[in-house]
């Protein structure tokens, strides 16, 4: 089933600055999908249209196969899930407690299933001894997890992940994989933004490269990143592992560790 799709779609801001211009793509249900690309590339304007945080200015969206600009961005965020690269673009509450639940009391849910996905969330993210702290008395660090822990009590189908690994450590980056595969275990779409190619390869299998406001690329983890003209096109670069493979002429599509030592013994 398609949970996203874009058709011709188009934004620019009310400055005249086009942001994406003309993209299409369709993105399954329950797939895993990493948007690369360099800063003002357009993926953080894509995915903000994608939960009507953002509206186009042309083209058409759908979600699961409603067309989206006949939704609120409140209906739409039931939906797809939307975990900002800022914590405090999003943090307001006085607790832990209080920000996973805000959303839910916003859309009057029961008390008691509101307890229950809070702590649920909370046990997901690490956050289990956290729920009456203040959010800005933890580190940066976890509290991105405070904000990935309110969408996921939300239950969206999708979950959009908006350079997650920024501040955060080898811990850190340990439970945000977990955290991925648990969604991903449950049929949850995640799409993530991301400037670490390690953290992409390591859990998102297909990419979407953008540059100049378009998709210039669309493939596996492996193709993409031994496509060379792609890479050159979008200014990015091979990961440290693909490229010393490269340089010792090297079996093509090694892209990690594993794929590197695998070869080397052979």
């Amino acid at each position: 089933m398609e949970a996203i799709k874009f058709e011709h779609v188009s934004f620019a801001y009310d400055n005249g600055f086009v942001a994406v211009d003309d993209i299409s793509l369709t993105i399954a249900s329950g797939e895993k999908v990493a948007i690369i690309g360099q800063n003002g590339a357009g993926k953080t304007t894509a995915v903000k249209m994608m939960n009507g945080l953002l509206r186009p200015k042309s083209g058409k969206i759908t979600v699961f196969g409603e067309d989206a600009s006949k939704r609120t961005t409140a209906t739409l965020s039931k939906k797809v899930g939307y975990v900002f690269q800022n914590p405090g673009d999003q943090i307001f509450n006085q607790t832990v407690y209080s920000e996973i639940a805000y959303s839910l009391k916003y859309l009057k849910i029961d008390k008691a299933e509101i307890e229950r996905r809070v702590i649920a969330a909370a046990q997901m993210c690490y956050l289990a001894d956290e729920l009456q702290t203040n959010p800005y008395d933890l580190p940066f660090s976890i509290r991105k997890f405070v904000t990935i822990a309110s969408v996921v009590a939300m239950d969206a189908d999708v979950v959009i992940l908006d350079e997650p690994t920024a501040g955060q450590d080898l811990l850190g980056l340990t439970y945000q994989k977990e955290i991925i595969e648990q969604l991903h275990q449950r049929g949850k779409t995640v799409i993530t933004i991301s400037h670490d190619m390690e953290f992409v390869i390591e859990n998102f299998d297909r990419i979407l490269v953008m540059a100049d406001k378009k998709i210039i690329g669309d493939a596996n983890k492996r193709e993409i990143f031994w496509n060379f003209e792609l890479l050159d096109k979008a200014a990015l670069k091979q990961p440290v592992v693909a490229q010393l493979a490269n340089r010792l002429t090297m079996k093509r599509n090694i892209i990690n560790i594993d794929d590197f030592v695998s070869e080397y013994e052979k």
